[in-house]
């Protein structure tokens, strides 16, 4: 029988006191851990985790500013901002993104090119930045993302406003395009001063006025729900929208010139003598500037960039061409005020020059010349051998001096980028250019606007305004007046003021200005009938330019227009009225067969349109011009 062992109360009572408050213990330290971390988070940690949970909560949202608008000098609307619609990716919120495009290719069509662009732009982001993927989506692309949208958290369809140019072609290479923002844009822009901010100006207008156009950012704070979707705006600080450009020019005689132009590429400008406001400036072709807001396809850019009329060059600031005859006013006035020649001074024109030793002969248009003529009469019927003779007695140090007072040779310094300074023949130009000396022949024939002459056609414009104007020079421009937000009526600019860079006696003008109004209304004129019909007298000039150096002797009566058109380039410029003159004009035609024929028939349809728009009475036109 075993026998059972006597209870220890007293022990087993002191075993369980132990052992309570061990377990108390613990419990107090685990308490004291609970409390310390507690503390830790709620006090030491709280400004970070306040953060975090507001970040959760609360989302920054830059506002982009409204572009400003631009319009013409009667307030026509030349570049608008419109509702439209975009996709836009907040990296951070998306675990895989190429995964997430493929999904989503599926719901709202992606081509490669946005695909492309979007990469390019999660470089130029931050991971918690949005970026824009897909832009102006059409309403069948909304409604198809908003059924699939819980299928792709951070992503979200946004509203924004897209640049619109309502009459495209007409005004792209004067307006330009915004387009959007890449990595050589962020280089140079203040980046809180483009935050949510997308699209720049990148060409024309809309890139030399950027800082005006812009405008100052805003922000919101959202709060988000825990699926990110938007609940109420807490805090809103709007932004501040760009200032409105009004231009100088006149959209109707824009368009008018544009019709003009027609099928035929070249460049028109028009200009105000009196303060250098340009009433209107087209290059033909253009393209339609829309196609490069939301980013142009690949094919629509190797389209334009394999064209080749080359319709992204800005012919008329930027295309070159010898003047030809165009010069030859300029010519004489210089002969006059140099003292190499009166206006009554007559030059035998046999149809052949000769410089004096020199058995190579330097050719009139006419076979067998025109005979005895004086500086009207030579600007009348474009007489070359008039302006060979002057130019060799003026010389080429005097001739290059005298011209570039005109402007010719050197930027006008309108306000767009790109402009084209020409060449003015010149020792000094060619010393630069060539080993070989100057030849006396390169004088000569310098004087009827052929050899190393190159110009554009806004320089032409503007050479003709200066000598519309008695030889005062009012540098070209395109920005009229600045529209601000809140304020009813534009500011107007002052008007800048001209500097005389020809000075002459009025006889010297009056004997150009006669050559010119002959040119037009006289019975030898090489534009002669122009004028018909139009209530006040046009002073014009025609000019046809050689774009290849002569290889015969045969004279061109025998060639076929299109022969013809193949080798020359077709010009005329014109001023009116004479005595007061208002409008100035060069038009340029690349293988124009004349400038009588291809190039006069434009200036006359601006002039007629530019009436249109702004007829002033005919018995002050009749005061002011003459009855032609």
């Amino acid at each position: 029988m075993t026998r059972r062992a006597i209870k220890d109360n007293r022990r087993e009572t002191a075993l369980f006191r132990r052992r309570v408050l061990a377990g108390f213990g613990l419990i107090l330290v685990g308490l004291a851990v609970v409390l310390s971390r507690f503390f830790w988070l709620q006090v030491v940690e709280h400004g970070e985790y306040v953060t975090r949970a507001t970040q959760n909560r609360v989302h920054l949202r830059h506002l982009a500013p409204a572009r400003g608008l631009i319009y013409d000098r009667h307030g026509r609307i030349l570049a608008d901002n419109v509702p439209a619609f975009r996709l836009e990716v907040v990296p951070e919120r998306v675990k895989h993104v190429d995964a997430m495009l493929d999904r989503l290719q599926q719901v709202v069509p992606l081509s490669s090119d946005d695909i492309k662009r979007f990469h390019q732009q999660l470089r130029q982001h931050r991971s918690f930045q949005s970026v824009p993927l897909k832009f102006d989506l059409d309403q069948n692309d909304i409604a198809r993302f908003a059924v699939n949208r819980w299928r792709f958290p951070g992503v979200d369809v946004v509203p924004y406003l897209t640049r619109n140019y309502p009459m495209g072609r007409d005004f792209a290479h004067i307006i330009g395009y915004v387009a959007r923002i890449d990595p050589n844009d962020l280089k140079g822009l203040d980046a809180d001063l483009y935050d949510g901010t997308t699209h720049i100006g990148k060409t024309g207008l809309e890139r030399y006025y950027e800082t005006v156009l812009h405008g100052k950012p805003g922000y919101e704070l959202v709060e988000v729900n825990a699926d990110q979707r938007p609940l109420r705006v807490l805090e809103r600080h709007p932004p501040q929208p760009g200032t409105s450009l009004y231009l100088t020019i006149d959209a109707r005689l824009q368009q008018a010139t544009v019709d003009a132009l027609g099928d035929q590429a070249g460049a028109a400008v028009a200009i105000d003598p009196r303060n250098g406001e340009v009433l209107a400036m087209v290059s033909n072709p253009a393209y339609d500037p829309n196609l490069f807001v939301n980013g142009i396809s690949q094919t629509d850019y190797s389209a334009l960039l394999h064209d080749p009329d080359n319709p992204l060059m800005a012919r008329a600031m930027r295309g070159q061409y010898p003047p030809g005859s165009t010069v030859k006013p300029f010519l004489g006035l210089g002969g006059l005020i140099m003292g190499l020649r009166t206006p009554q001074d007559k030059i035998l024109s046999t149809g052949t020059w000769y410089l004096p030793g020199n058995s190579r002969g330097y050719r009139d248009d006419k076979r067998w010349g025109s005979g005895w003529v004086n500086l009207e009469q030579a600007i009348e019927q474009s007489v070359n051998t008039y302006f060979y003779a002057l130019a060799n007695d003026m010389g080429i140090d005097r001739l290059s001096s005298f011209m570039a007072r005109f402007g010719f040779g050197e930027e006008t310094g309108i306000d767009l980028r790109g402009e084209s300074s020409g060449i003015l023949p010149s020792r000094e130009w060619k010393s630069a250019h060539s080993r070989n000396p100057w030849y006396p022949g390169e004088t000569v024939i310098a004087g009827i606007g052929q050899g190393y002459w190159a110009v554009t056609p806004l320089q032409l414009a503007h050479a003709v305004a200066t000598l519309a104007d008695h030889g005062v020079a009012h540098a070209p421009h395109l920005l009229y007046a600045l529209g601000h937000a809140g304020q009813a009526q534009p500011e107007l600019l002052p008007a800048e003021k001209g500097r005389q860079v020809v000075a002459a006696p009025d006889e010297a003008w009056a004997a150009v200005q006669r050559g010119m109004l002959d040119v037009v209304n006289g019975a030898k004129g090489t534009a002669s009938g122009l004028g018909k019909g139009f209530p006040y007298l046009i002073a014009g000039k025609t000019g046809t330019s050689e774009r290849f150096s002569r290889t015969t002797t045969d004279y061109e009566s025998g060639r076929s227009i299109e022969e013809l058109a193949r080798l020359h380039h077709a010009l005329f410029i014109a001023y009116t009225p004479v005595k007061h003159p208002r409008i100035a004009v060069a038009v340029v035609i690349d293988n124009g067969a004349w400038g009588s024929s291809a190039a006069a028939p434009v200036a006359r349809q601006m002039l007629d349109a530019w009436l249109r728009e702004q007829p002033p009475p005919v018995a002050t036109l009749q005061a002011e011009a003459g009855a032609p």
